[in-house]
């Protein structure tokens, strides 16, 4: 027998506009939108007065699975993600074993098919050595392939030049990348050894991974896309000269080259490093204020395509470590939707720019099928959300394993209430409800 919700009374943002409408979901799917829609069977949620948004899709997350599950489980941070809004996510192959067979690529699709509570794909990783292994990976089942053109973990650091170009001329799926340039960080790491006598301050951090680090790497990437005709992505850019290396001048469906910003990016700089210290140290860095507004305007003149987190967690006593033993990353999938909330009311983004760049442009860019809009037919990915209910963020409602967050402490004026995953409501006024696991994303690639 078929399920049936009806939400009514919502304010729709969706496509650019917001509507009040209702929205009658059976079992997986959006069967009906419309006014004064009505269903003998169906449960009914009064939204008045909130918003409801196409679940997040998220293009970078690290949930740390398998290998690394003292820090975080896909079953864990899914939970997470779901509470904060973001129903379905891309994960890296950065764990360990880094994932570069079709074979351990597989392995982290069972594990998420078992536990993952919002919907998933995950990333092909490259290394100078895998490149006929990468070449095996399917375009209707995964969302691309990654490259880390900077430090990273494992055999993950992609810096023979015959590779790349390999990698470039023959993916036939979007290569993703993490640009920074690793002689430059590693020349930057001695000179703040000597200066400091090896106890490098957290400030030092946006000028170890510099400015001229990221560019470096990130404008050779794009060039070498260019040459090839490669559907490349930028992840997480820092700094405000990047954005000049990317173009608005045309839809997104037909951009080649393509970039990301995130929350951290979005919210931090470095002035923060004197209160939070090592739990916004994130490579890239946050840097400077002028380079977070920098960034900010380029998303909203559509240079930057996506929003994303870039979602790592560490343990907290990983994090308290002195500089140089302090790993990069933090949690952020719980709290992004919120803070980008946030940045809504102060009269940054408005709601529909703010769906379109984490819910419309992320399903574009890579050709998902069946999600990332409020459409009949499409999957049920809905987000509730009230922007006049204010909350503070605790350890005791953090949903993370790690048990942190670079917000803790934080006032937000927006709740998320409700979350639906592929049609089964799994998060309502503050309560995860399991009994139905996320979907692997499918592709619509030609």
């Amino acid at each position: 027998m078929s399920r049936y919700t009806l939400i009514k009374n919502a304010k729709l943002v969706n496509e650019g506009e917001i509507l009040m409408h209702d929205v009658l979901i059976k079992d997986q799917r959006i069967e009906q939108i419309g006014y004064d829609l009505s269903h003998e069977s169906a449960e009914v949620l009064d939204a008045k007065g909130k918003y409801l948004l196409p679940g997040l899709i998220d293009d970078q997350v690290h949930f740390r699975e398998p290998g690394l599950t003292h820090k975080a489980e896909i079953y864990t941070e899914s939970r997470a993600a779901v509470a904060g809004g973001i129903t379905s996510y891309m994960e890296m192959p950065n764990t360990v074993p880094n994932t570069l067979t079709q074979e351990l690529l597989q392995n982290k699709y069972d594990i998420a098919s078992r536990s993952s509570l919002a919907n998933y794909s995950f990333f092909m990783g490259a290394s100078n050595d895998n490149i006929e292994e990468v070449m095996k990976t399917n375009r209707q089942n995964v969302c691309g392939i990654k490259v880390f053109m900077g430090s990273s973990t494992g055999n993950m650091l992609v810096d023979d030049e015959k590779t790349l170009n390999e990698l470039f001329s023959r993916a036939e799926l979007i290569v993703a990348a993490h640009c920074e340039d690793e002689t430059t960080i590693r020349r930057n790491t001695e000179i703040y050894k000597e200066k400091y006598e090896g106890k490098i301050p957290m400030t030092a951090h946006p000028h170890i991974r510099s400015e001229e680090a990221c560019y470096l790497s990130s404008s050779k990437a794009v060039t070498l896309a260019k040459a090839n005709n490669t559907k490349f992505h930028v992840l997480h850019i820092s700094t405000g000269k990047e954005t000049g290396l990317f173009d608005n001048s045309i839809p997104l469906k037909d951009k080649l080259i393509t970039a990301e910003a995130c929350t951290h990016h979005l919210w931090f700089s470095e002035e923060d490093y004197i209160t939070k210290g090592g739990l916004i140290k994130w490579n890239p860095a946050v840097k400077t204020a002028l380079d977070r507004d920098t960034i900010f305007q380029a998303l909203l003149d559509d240079k930057i395509d996506v929003l994303a987190t870039d979602h790592a967690p560490h343990t907290i006593e990983e994090k308290g470590g002195d500089y140089l033993n302090c790993p990069s990353g933090g949690p952020l999938v719980q709290h992004a939707l919120p803070a980008l909330l946030e940045h809504h009311l102060n009269g940054k983004i408005s709601l529909e720019k703010l769906v379109e760049k984490a819910c419309h442009n992320p399903a574009i860019l890579f050709e998902i099928k069946d999600r990332g809009y409020i459409r009949e037919g499409y999957y049920a990915d809905l987000v509730l959300v009230d922007t006049a209910d204010q909350w503070r963020v605790e350890k005791t409602n953090i949903l993370s394993k790690c048990g942190w967050s670079p917000f803790e402490g934080q006032t937000f004026k927006s709740k998320i209430t409700h979350t639906f995953v592929s049609g089964h409501l799994a998060y309502a006024d503050g309560k995860i409800i399991e009994g139905q696991s996320g979907k692997r994303m499918l592709f619509d690639r030609k």
